[in-house]
């Protein structure tokens, strides 16, 4: 059994334990006989994301004050903005280990999809708020409960992949799989293979990219959830011409390599308001099988939204998705996990390969322009060449929204996270020191806690000081134990 909390820190670096495991794990998890695959038209997948970043405001000296989580400066603050709605939070964060049970004591197959940053679940222990993890235990550890739940891995941080280096994005990624591994255990995380990147933020700088598709094949996920809008059809470069299939994210280096994994697509919309509503199901009723190598399938509609945030969310989603779950369980368009989904086509004979292939936006400009050229030229010429040929191009990625970036204004944050990963680099990845060492959690805790998206998504101000003053303290951790 791994520790969850060890020396008061997160357990973010049981990597031996956690490949041996992936290595060991099961080749199928869903439970084939709930749902008649054959017989269905349609069926819907909804994902609940949770997040919580870990900030310095335990105290009024920023420079001394302790890192908590903001659940609970907003416990301790009620008073201020919208902290009132706490209380609310944490119930959101547990909502799911009562609706579940419930349900499949009635006979019914409610499904739902959950991506809890380990910043949230660290801060949900700091507080002591057991009742949560217990909750989130009992519908992922109780085998007549956990076919229901799907849980999806996310960076622990709760980083965007595009503006985030890339050696570090993968210590995300591990540092998630520990954390989950020390909570709810080794065979829930053997059943992880769905990814939920924060932000639905997806590199387009085809080097990023390519690390990115590499990090989570090298971790063992097989497939992750794409924003509709963040990809383009590699053959053409035109947008998605079928939302409800799989498709095959396939992500080229400038050196030529290729690294590829099965893309859930996740479609446009007032993201949170969908899901409170359950409208992906009202969607999913709508629709008739399509075809996939040949293939009769059912068309899997999927959506993704804050879990809690938003009156809907807060008042509206209970009901909600009791009622769908009630409703659809026997139905001809019932409840799916993607993962559930996809073993399901599996036993069909279609795999990765029979899917369509995309690529991140833009990427396809970049490789014609290339193949275009007379001259032997890289790709950071030629990314700079359609830069200046057209100013809605860019490599900063995709996410969830076109009107926001994480990078264009932000350099007073990316400047010293930057720095302070290339020193971590420097001295904590090249010093020999074991990992499971104190001093090597530390530090690797403070490189991710500097790098969650919310200091940039906040806006300047409060938010930034935090991210400057995590990266202070990172920095003089690694250049004291280092």
């Amino acid at each position: 059994m791994l520790e969850p909390i060890i020396d008061g820190l997160p357990n973010i670096t049981a990597t031996k334990e956690v490949e041996a495991a992936i290595k060991d794990r099961p080749k199928n998890i869903a439970d084939k006989g709930k749902i008649n695959f054959g017989g269905i038209r349609s069926a819907t997948a909804i994902a609940l994301h949770m997040h919580q970043p870990l900030i310095p405001a335990g105290g009024h000296d920023l420079g001394t004050a302790d890192i908590i989580s903001n659940l609970q400066h907003m416990m301790e603050n009620q008073g201020f903005g919208d902290n009132h709605n706490a209380p609310v939070f944490q119930w959101c964060y547990k909502r799911l280990g009562d609706f579940i049970p419930e349900l499949v004591g009635e006979g019914k197959e409610p499904r739902a999809m959950l991506e809890y940053s380990g910043e949230l679940l660290f801060g949900l222990q700091k507080m002591g708020l057991h009742d949560v993890i217990d909750n989130l235990k009992r519908i992922t550890c109780d085998p007549a409960l956990w076919r229901t739940v799907d849980w999806l891995g996310c960076p622990w941080g709760h980083a965007v992949a595009p503006s985030t280096p890339v050696q570090d994005y993968r210590l995300h990624v591990k540092a998630w799989q520990s954390n989950f591994a020390a909570i709810f255990g080794m065979d829930a995380l053997k059943r992880v293979r769905g990814f939920s990147p924060s932000e639905m933020a997806l590199p387009n700088h085809p080097d990023t990219a390519y690390e990115f598709v590499k990090t989570l094949r090298d971790c063992g996920f097989t497939w992750v959830i794409v924003q509709e809008h963040s990809v383009e059809l590699a053959e053409n470069g035109w947008g998605l011409q079928e939302k409800h299939i799989p498709h095959r994210l396939v992500c080229k280096n400038s050196k030529g390599e290729e690294a590829s994994i099965i893309a859930i697509i996740k479609t446009q919309g007032s993201d949170t308001k969908l899901v409170a509503q359950m409208q992906p199901y009202y969607e999913a009723k709508s629709l008739s099988r399509t075809t996939i190598a040949g293939k009769s399938v059912p068309p899997l509609v999927t959506q993704i939204a804050d879990g809690e945030n938003g009156g809907v969310m807060m008042n509206e989603f209970p009901p909600k998705f009791m009622e769908v779950a009630r409703e659809s369980s026997g139905s001809d368009s019932p409840m799916m996990n993607a993962t559930e989904y996809l073993e399901h086509l599996e036993a069909m004979g279609i795999t990765e390969k029979d899917f369509p292939a995309i690529q991140p936006i833009f990427q396809k400009r970049i490789w014609d322009k290339m193949a275009e050229s007379d001259k032997k030229k890289d790709v950071a010429q030629i990314i700079e060449e359609l830069k200046k040929e057209d100013h809605r191009f860019h490599m900063d990625g995709g996410s969830w929204t076109n009107d926001l970036s994480w990078v264009n204004g932000y350099q007073n944050v990316l400047d010293p996270m930057n720095q302070l990963s290339a020193k971590f680099a420097q001295k904590v990845l090249n010093s020999k020191k074991p990992h499971d060492e104190r001093k090597y959690r530390n530090a690797l805790y403070h490189l991710l806690v500097s790098q969650t998206s919310c200091f940039r998504y906040w806006g300047q101000g409060t938010w930034t000081d935090y991210a400057r003053e995590l990266c202070r303290r990172g920095t003089e951790i690694v250049d004291k134990d280092f």
